[in-house]
């Protein structure tokens, strides 16, 4: 891998070099593999999700300005093709929430042993009730707190205002802690 920024490898791919392509889903796979799997809760389909996420990427590369930032960009087709599937698959969903910022705050200081041990139950409190959220209030959380997002780039990506990440974090949170609340009963 090159020590060039996602934006400069797009501009080669949109230059006519298609090889460059492949440093683009070297850095990002791994990362919407992760997104996927906490969206959809299917490795299957999220393996499916992901492959076409690259190929829909690819063929609209030249539409992406490269002024701009790449990640963005592509966690919004990311996001598109997820809603697809989610309607595809028709599945209704019960929705709950956790107060998040109570029990784990978002931590921005540097990483120590502490702020492991509470990503790591984060991390594990989600795993089990991110599949009780709907849709629009489970992807907010995974870019937030497992994808370690802030509210502009959750905004850039799902096309709301700030405000409204904001909000739907909020709700979100409180939908978990009613879960919370109701399964320590």
């Amino acid at each position: 891998m090159t020590d060039e920024t996602d934006e400069a490898v797009a501009a080669r791919v949109q230059a006519g070099d298609p090889e460059a392509f492949g440093e683009l889903v070297e850095r990002y796979q791994d990362k919407l593999m992760r997104y996927a799997r906490k969206f959809l809760f299917d490795t299957e389909e999220a393996r499916d999700s992901v492959q076409d996420i690259f190929i829909k990427a690819y063929q609209n590369i030249q539409s992406f300005d490269a002024a701009r930032r790449f990640s963005p960009w592509i966690y919004r087709i990311a996001h598109n093709e997820f809603v697809n599937a989610l309607k595809k698959r028709k599945a209704s969903r019960t929705v709950f929430t956790i107060d998040f910022d109570t029990l784990f705050p978002h931590l921005t200081a540097a990483e120590s042993a502490d702020s492991e041990t509470l990503a790591r139950d984060l991390r594990s409190t989600l795993e089990g009730q991110l599949e009780k959220l709907d849709a629009k209030y489970r992807e907010p959380l995974i870019l937030y707190y497992l994808e370690s997002m802030d509210y502009k780039e959750i905004s850039d990506i799902l096309q709301i205002p700030v405000s409204t990440v904001g909000v739907r974090l909020g709700r979100a949170r409180a939908m978990l802690k009613k879960l919370a609340d109701t399964s320590n009963l």
